[in-house]
């Protein structure tokens, strides 16, 4: 509950952040406050100012490259921390959809988490050849997406920011 959505100056979310480092950024007005948790509030011994939950930065902030890296970590979060087979939580590792033996790729759609047992059965096989199917098919995250999963919070203030396509008119 103590994270804020900080947003570009076009409305685009940018990354998350502390209530400190917003307030901060709105204290030396580098910020705007677009939202604030209505049952809280910041405090000093003579003030009391508004708890932000969304902010928007002044100057637009130009970032080149908004993707999400590949790697083992992001992988695990995409996939929830779970097996893709089977669904359980222990002892992860990577799994190759396409057996990199039969021409597949390390891509974000043929990488999947999957425990060391389920990785064992389906071993350099096609899923059908081991009569295996996946949870979901393995799709690379957005940057906005990859925020949410980041976060671990999901505020229905943030969903217009997050979602913009279920929310527009």
């Amino acid at each position: 509950m103590n994270s804020v959505l900080i947003l570009n100056q076009d409305y685009t979310p940018l990354t998350v952040c502390s209530v400190q480092r917003a307030f901060m950024l709105m204290f030396l007005k580098k910020a705007d406050l677009i939202s604030e948790v209505q049952e809280k509030k910041l405090r000093s011994i003579s003030q009391s100012f508004p708890f932000p939950s969304i902010i928007k930065v002044k100057y637009y902030i130009s970032i080149p490259y908004k993707g999400v890296v590949m790697s083992r970590h992001n992988i695990f979060k995409r996939d929830g921390g779970k097996c893709q087979y089977c669904g359980t939580n222990k002892e992860l590792t990577i799994d190759h959809v396409v057996p990199r033996s039969k021409g597949g790729k390390s891509s974000w759609t043929n990488l999947v988490t999957a425990c060391k047992k389920c990785n064992s059965r389906k071993s350099d096989y096609s899923l059908d050849k081991v009569g295996m199917k996946l949870m979901k098919a393995p799709v690379k995250p957005s940057y906005v997406t990859f925020l949410r999963m980041n976060t671990g919070i999901y505020r229905d203030d943030w969903a217009p920011y997050l979602n913009p396509k279920k929310f527009s008119a």
